[in-house]
């Protein structure tokens, strides 16, 4: 059972609050999101979002747990072993632009935390980020040695990669506005996802591993 969160006896009520939480946090931060708002949201009472989730820092924390745990489930997954490095690295580019494009809340959220800076975001950088980069900077560093892959640095190769593809969901209304048009259709979406994909076969694929 994940930290901060009870045993749930009506799991769709327990489903609907973190639900609501998600959508208040990511656009008030926990400061700013009030329980009775959330509860409301989630048509539920107070009394049901306490005995589900303890307080709203419990609650908060169950947000983050909720996304990451579904993050890790399509994301970290390992590919099988005898793939090759570059399609490791396109299922990854492929499955984390799905997560962020169906879950627009993550990188607002993730973002009010790292901004915070305080001793709670720990946590994630251990249970998620840490391991996450450390397998992603692995495939590059064997994508590097098999001679699939330019010679780079994997470390800051794995921040290029998250920051082109998180930037754009975060800053997506905005972008929108300075672009005349929505940024997150699904026309707009598979254009970013190949100009993306392209960026990387130009720019890390040795040119002779490029696919024609």
């Amino acid at each position: 059972m994940k930290r901060g969160r009870r045993k749930a006896d009506n799991p769709a009520t327990a489903r609907r609050i973190l639900a609501a939480a998600e959508n208040h946090f990511a656009a008030r931060g926990m400061a700013g999101a009030r329980t009775d708002e959330i509860a409301a949201a989630a048509h539920a009472n107070k009394a049901m979002l306490y005995y589900y989730f303890g307080n709203k820092q419990h609650l908060h924390r169950a947000v983050l747990e909720n996304l990451f745990g579904q993050l890790r489930d399509v994301v970290y997954a390992k590919a099988s072993a005898d793939a090759k490095p570059r399609d490791q690295l396109i299922g990854f580019m492929n499955g984390y632009f799905n997560f962020l494009a169906t879950h627009p809340n993550y990188p607002r959220l993730v973002q009010r935390e790292a901004m915070s800076a305080t001793p709670k975001f720990e946590w994630i950088v251990r249970d998620y980020f840490r391991p996450f980069h450390r397998q992603l900077t692995g495939v590059i560093e064997k994508g590097v040695a098999a001679g699939e892959f330019r010679k780079v640095d994997a470390h800051n190769t794995v921040f290029t990669l998250l920051g082109m593809m998180v930037f754009y969901f975060a800053a997506a209304p905005a972008l929108s506005k300075l672009a005349g048009q929505d940024l997150l259709s699904p026309q707009a979406l598979e254009r970013r996802r190949c100009a993306l994909l392209d960026f990387v076969n130009h720019g890390l694929m040795r040119k002779e591993m490029r696919p024609r």
